[in-house]
């Protein structure tokens, strides 16, 4: 399957991008690199593209075993290299849940197929990063 994005510049350091969904964002860099800081970071977007993939795929797992969630969060560190071209080496990622009556074994398989079966980029990330993944519960 085909996948097609356009990225058109706007000038100076900012672009415009499409998406297969019809939704556009903007790419800029911070001050610091030439930009305004009027969009995502390319490198940032990459991990917040790693978290909603990884989400998504947990959501619906979520609603597919029929599990009390009130809440849940993905937050990710990553570990940029020092030399060019620069890349995450280490990525952290941690699934954090909400709820008073939480499956936490359940919750954990629903992270654990989505890490190994069903997160394309998480398979993408694998390629070049160590990855580590946890899952914490917060009980109400």
């Amino acid at each position: 399957m085909a996948v097609k994005v356009s990225t058109k510049w706007l000038g100076n350091m900012r672009f415009e991008s499409t998406n297969p969904s019809g939704h556009n964002l903007f790419i800029d860099t911070g001050e610091e690199n030439g930009g305004k800081g009027e969009g995502y970071r390319p490198k940032a977007l990459m991990l917040s593209g790693l978290a909603g993939c990884a989400g998504l795929d947990v959501a619906m797992l979520i609603k597919k075993m029929k599990l009390k969630v009130d809440d849940f969060n993905i937050e990710i560190e990553a570990n940029l290299t020092e030399e060019h071209p620069k890349y995450y080496d280490k990525v952290a990622m941690h699934f954090h849940f909400f709820g008073s009556d939480l499956s936490e074994k359940k919750l954990q398989r629903a992270v654990d197929l989505s890490v190994e079966k069903y997160c394309g980029v998480m398979e993408m990330f694998r390629q070049f990063a160590d990855v580590k993944v946890e899952a914490h519960f917060h009980k109400n």
